[in-house]
Order: C-alpha cells, then structure tokens, then sequence
C-alpha cells in the first residue's frame, strides 16, 4: 500500500522562532508554504483581490503605484472588527485556494509543510494531519521581541497577549518543538522529527 504523504501545519507566537523552523525545513528540501506570502500575493497590482479591497475600502486602499495602501486598510480594520471580517472574507478563501493549489501539487511527491501564524485561530488544525507548534518560553519570547522589533516590555507583552497563548498552542500540537535553548537544540529536533517522517 502507498504511504499517504502528510500535510504538516507549522505555527507558533511572535518571535517564537517559527520563521527559522520553516526556513530550515525547507532547506532540506521540503515544500513550506508560507500564509503569509500568498497573503501579500493576493493584494498585488492587478489582482482580484485587491480589485475587491478597492470597491470594499475606496481608493484610499491603494497607494499611488497601484499597490495596496497597508497602513491606510491598517488603520482601518484595525479598530473595526465588521471592517476586519470584510477584508479576511476577501482574501483568505483567495489565499486557501492558492495554498491548496501548490498543496496538491506537491502532495503527489513528498510531505508538505504549511507555515500559518494564526492556524489554531482559524480553525485550521482540522486541515492537517500533524501540527507543529515552535514553543518558547515567555520570558524568552519577551526578551526576544524586544530585542528584534526594538519594543519596550510592556510593548512586546501587550503584543504577546493580544494572540493566543504559546502554552494553549502547545496543548494542542501534536508535535512541539521547544526554541528555548540554542539553535543547535532546535535544529536537531527538527532532524530527529523529519527522520522519522521520511
């Protein structure tokens, strides 16, 4: 009987590591599909997408080169949860669709890996059949967004506790990889993981 290949969720918290995790995946030669890159593709000049943001949000939403004014829809949605509901009601069945597309694709070769910050957020775990959640621990994670994004304590912790908590994330993997310690830890957890997937 044919092995089924394996869709592989990846998630985790701000400055949990989930970046390096999904890079060193997919140095290995694993597909990594990336949320938010089809998410930045789903916007550009030309696209549905952005064509539908447009009639949603006025002209204001693009800039003058015809690419989508960030801040400006930013601004927007970020106060407004009915405004916020319209824009994901855009793009994410754009993006699911695109992501599914290459998913497909590459399922008919090798495990695929899909690299979704707000995968438990949207429901998503029912989707894969393994998921992975890169878990830090919270002083770390603290001291690690001050460091890369150069924000106080009490930025990076109100911006920690607007998501969903790293502990709840990890109750719900099926598999954690813990970025508490150096990246050789790391990155030999992830060898021991893909070795026994292959």
């Amino acid at each position: 009987m044919k092995k089924k290949h394996k869709v592989i969720g990846i998630t985790g918290g701000i400055a949990s590591g989930k970046s390096t995790v999904s890079d060193y995946i997919k140095s290995k030669g694993y597909p990594v599909l990336d949320a938010d890159i089809y998410a930045r593709k789903v916007v550009e000049p030309g696209s549905q997408g952005l064509k539908e943001i447009v009639e949603a949000f006025g002209e204001a939403a693009l800039n003058e080169d015809g690419t989508m004014n960030r801040q400006q829809v930013g601004s927007i949605i970020f106060n407004d949860p009915k405004k916020r509901a319209i824009l994901n009601g855009i793009t994410h069945p754009i993006i699911r669709q695109k992501m599914n597309e290459d998913r497909d694709f590459y399922l008919q070769t090798t495990h695929v890996f899909q690299d979704i910050p707000l995968l438990f957020e949207n429901g998503l775990e029912r989707q894969m059949d393994e998921v992975i959640v890169v878990y830090v621990d919270r002083a770390v994670q603290i001291k690690r967004l001050m460091t890369r994004n150069n924000m106080s304590e009490a930025d990076a912790i109100s911006r920690i506790e607007s998501q969903m908590s790293l502990d709840e994330k990890k109750d719900r993997a099926s598999v954690v990889f813990d970025n508490t310690g150096t990246i050789e830890t790391l990155y030999k957890q992830i060898d021991d993981y893909l070795q026994e997937l292959s």
